[in-house]
């Protein structure tokens, strides 16, 4: 008996990078404006870094569909 191996829509995956990079954005946003003390700067970095960490979470994220569920933790038991 095969068991079926769900895998996230590219939807979802989009779904979460964008949540994700909100509340890290707003994060980065936070403390660049604590270490600047202005603004400016601070709306600079988290929107470049918004940009860059969401393309790269979802890059991230299909890559780990690629790998079947299970075959990591079965390659460390048997090590």
């Amino acid at each position: 008996m095969a068991t079926e191996v769900q895998k996230e829509s590219n939807l979802r995956s989009l779904l979460k990078a964008i949540s994700w990079r909100l509340i890290a954005t707003g994060t980065t946003i936070l403390i660049a404006w604590l270490v600047y003390r202005d603004i400016g700067p601070a709306l600079a970095i988290g929107g470049i870094e918004f940009f860059a960490k969401f393309f790269i979470y979802c890059f991230h994220e299909r890559l780990w569909q690629i790998i079947p569920r299970g075959t990591i933790s079965k390659a460390v038991s048997s090590s």
